[in-house]
């Protein structure tokens, strides 16, 4: 008999709809059950692809005797942290307050007005190396709620004090050297052997090499050093799908060979993007920029054709598991290789690092750390030949790899999300010179806007025809920079108005009277969702003030740049202690401080490599004088290249544009000629 959670989209929430557990989705319906019935709410958080949420769900969520428990004692509450980030990030900082450290499945409870008195992450079905079993803490829990209501209560105050103390900015004056100092705090924490920052479990951090992508190109060595590392020994280990394409979420050891098997659209996204513009930088060797420009390329074509729905939207992940076990379907025996490709399997064999004893479990993730000229001499191929004999390869390995029973894909539209991954096709459609994912970009921005879009605000979740009323500060600010971004690679005014309207959302709805912004507008909540720290990809905050200040430039708005300004401003302690929690504000604050926008009134012939230059703290704007200020009183054929309406000379040929963009930016790297 399925509960109520058979009327939701969310694939989550659907794969809990046949548990004896009588969950209730988040809303009024739960919340007036716990009052009316004066019980604590049991809320437990997670994803559709997350592995100890399956887990959890097998061992307590399908067995009766623990649900009948549940459903006795408690108001049982399922959440995907995806669809309702808001309700996760709240109950998620009561986590880690309450016990230093966080994760999904996420169970807390609460008092039926919300507040958070207890919680942790799984419990296991029987007492286990220290941790209790789930049903010794829901019969505690449940003791504690007749017996001792009072330290019950006392507990939810002072976690509700703290947890509004913990929330709120600590604003200030931001130093001088803000920047220099975040690079030092960065570099700290860089691995120097095989990149990326701390040690295992090891995640892109892709927010903090976007900022590094930054400072790569206005010349700092440093950058560039720990950039190029980092992008090359993740292309090379396992963390990247080497015969599918794309980047599976983190890898449990510090050295990338072996991934939790997950894949996020959010990962993909920001890593293809960055990985085309580090493609395009001057400092990049020709095999570098090969190297850059192909796992940019392949991220690309895998989220189109395994993470893209038939109308345009793309879908949220894509399960570690198959068939019950994690990495299945992407792991190898030897004896699949050669059975495969026969007389090739030798040399792919080396191509690939495989052996018959396993890198992992008995088994192997594919890795490319063997020297390609190494393999390409043995074979006695040219470049050109030995790369047509690996993409042979890796296809016919797809190929028999389709055979399998693949993970599930969370086949849900996540507003935010696809703005990241609408930001990566168009900056790389222009930067790559590939009209492929322009169009696919334009079909996802046709699709959104039509679909998403709702009174003013986009829609956070839609799903099989049903589109959710939440609507979030980070859908507004990373799919206006999508929708930017396509401006920029068509000069398509259509997109740029789009933009606009949702920056004027976040003004109207998410702008907080006292600066800054809010991430949510639910009123339920017991404290208030505002955070612009950073996980794996930017806060909606930091978003907010990037889209702000480009656009406060193009339509001449010192309003807007203010506002964001203040906006980072209010982040100031943080910034300063932790610069490592928040790289896309501080990519922002570059953004704010040292942007400029380069204005070419059409038709001109200076548009077409100038949108192939990688210039990413400059905004490109280039259409007919009525479409924005700042093209207004502008000479066709001549680039204006200004910093908040301040321009320097007009520019007839691009020897002389960066010559005037070098005068902006000593030491940045000079356009690849590719």
């Amino acid at each position: 008999m399925p509960n109520r959670l058979a009327h939701e989209s969310s694939p989550y929430l659907l794969q809990h709809a046949h548990n004896p557990v009588d969950w209730y989705p988040w809303g009024e319906e739960a919340f007036a059950k716990a009052r009316s019935e004066n019980k604590p709410i049991f809320l437990s958080v997670g994803y559709a692809t997350c592995h100890w949420c399956h887990v959890m769900e097998r061992e307590s969520f399908e067995d009766p005797e623990v649900a009948a428990f549940l459903n006795a004692h408690f108001v049982p509450i399922k959440v995907d942290r995806e669809e309702l980030p808001d309700v996760d990030h709240v109950y998620m900082s009561a986590l880690q307050a309450m016990t230093g450290s966080g994760g999904w499945p996420m169970n807390m409870f609460l008092m039926p007005d919300l507040r958070p008195f207890f919680g942790g992450t799984y419990w296991p079905p029987q007492d286990r190396q220290g941790f209790p079993s789930f049903r010794r803490v829901l019969v505690g829990v449940h003791q504690a709620w007749l017996n001792q209501q009072k330290e019950v209560l006392e507990n939810a105050e002072q976690l509700t004090a703290y947890l509004q103390e913990q929330l709120q900015p600590r604003g200030g004056t931001l130093p001088e050297d803000l920047h220099a100092v975040a690079l030092t705090g960065l570099s700290r924490a860089f691995d120097p052997a095989y990149g990326g920052f701390g040690g295992a479990p090891k995640f892109p951090q892709s927010p903090a090499l976007a900022y590094l992508l930054s400072h790569a190109w206005l010349g700092d060595a440093t950058a560039w050093k720990h950039l190029q590392l980092t992008l090359e020994r993740m292309a090379e280990g396992g963390l990247y799908d080497q015969v599918g394409g794309g980047f599976h979420r983190y890898a449990v050891d510090h050295i990338w060979r072996v991934p939790h098997f997950e894949k996020m659209l959010y990962d993909n996204a920001q890593l293809a993007r960055i990985y085309a513009g580090a493609s395009r930088l001057g400092q990049a060797s020709e095999a570098q920029a090969r190297l850059y420009r192909r796992i940019a390329k392949e991220t690309l074509d895998y989220v189109l054709r395994e993470m893209t729905g038939p109308e345009g939207g793309f879908y949220s992940a894509q399960d570690a598991d198959s068939e019950g076990v994690e990495g299945k379907f992407y792991v190898w025996q030897e004896a699949e290789i050669r059975e495969i490709l026969g007389p090739e399997a030798d040399a792919a064999i080396q191509l690939f690092g495989v052996s018959q004893a396993g890198n992992w479990e008995h088994t192997n993730i594919l890795e490319r750390r063997f020297p390609d000229e190494a393999l390409m001499q043995h074979l006695g191929l040219g470049p050109e030949a030995y790369q047509n004999w690996v993409e042979s390869v890796r296809k016919r390995l797809y190929e028999a790899r389709r055979q399998r029973i693949p993970p599930l894909t969370d086949d849900k539209v996540l507003a935010d999300w696809n703005g990241l991954m609408l930001r990566a096709l168009a900056d790389a459609g222009r930067w790559l010179d590939e009209p492929g994912y322009l169009e696919a970009a334009r079909k996802n921005a046709r699709f959104v806007l039509k679909v998403m879009y709702q009174d003013g605000l986009l829609r956070h979740t839609w799903r099989g025809g049903l589109l959710k009323p939440q609507a979030y500060l980070s859908d507004q600010a990373h799919y206006g920079l999508g929708l930017l971004a396509l401006f920029e690679a068509t000069g398509e005014g259509e997109w740029l108005e789009a933009a606009r309207r949702l920056a004027e959302a976040i003004l109207t709805h998410f702008k907080e009277p006292e600066g800054g912004f809010r991430d949510s507008l639910d009123p339920t909540l017991p404290v208030k969702a505002r955070d612009a720290y950073e996980g794996p990809y930017p806060s909606g905050s930091a978003s907010a003030a990037e889209l702000l200040f480009r656009l406060a430039a193009l339509y001449e708005r010192p309003d807007w740049h203010q506002v964001a300004l203040s906006a980072v401003e209010l982040f100031a302690q943080s910034l300063v202690r932790n610069a490592f929690g928040f790289p896309a504000l501080l990519q922002a604050h570059l953004v704010g401080t040292q942007g400029t926008e380069l204005a070419l009134v059409a038709p001109s012939e200076l548009v077409e490599p100038v949108r192939r230059w990688f210039l990413p703290l400059t905004t490109l704007v280039y259409g007919s004088p009525d479409l924005l200020p700042v093209l207004q009183n502008r000479l066709p054929r001549l680039a204006y290249l200004c910093r908040q309406g301040a321009c320097r000379l007009p520019a007839d040929s691009l020897e002389r544009l960066w010559g005037e963009l070098e005068a902006i930016y000593p030491g940045i790297s000079a356009p690849t000629k590719a």
